[in-house]
């Protein structure tokens, strides 16, 4: 991941409801919500929604599919990854390598990361 990539990803979810959006994607994978779901769910008004899910879709982090009247919104699992990895290839390097000593680097459950996103 080039950093400029890295940094357009923090920019989107440095917003306190972008964050909270993604987050519930992410809990919702590989199946994702509709919009009214998230916005029942985060209790955000629908017009505000809008505006967070079309930011978090143009930086790349979910994904959106019509359904009849109502759009699904994906949260793109291998981004995130690639992003967890980005901010972890090089922890520590310079003292002790955290992964290689079993340290402290978050385990996913198995079933976590099994979507279908591009």
């Amino acid at each position: 991941m080039e950093t400029k990539t890295a940094a357009i990803i923090f920019e989107v979810l440095t917003s306190e409801a972008r964050l909270s959006i993604f987050r519930l994607l992410v809990k919702y994978a590989p199946d994702g919500l509709v919009a009214g779901e998230i916005s029942r769910m985060l209790d955000i008004p629908k017009t505000n929604l809008s505006f967070h899910l079309k930011t978090i879709v143009h930086g790349g982090l979910a994904s959106m599919e019509r359904e009849g009247r109502n759009t699904r919104y994906k949260a793109n699992i291998s981004l995130m990854l690639e992003t967890i990895a980005y901010l972890t290839a090089e922890c520590c390097s310079g003292s002790q390598n955290f992964r290689a000593a079993g340290g402290a680097v978050p385990e996913f459950p198995s079933t976590c990361c099994e979507s279908k996103n591009p």
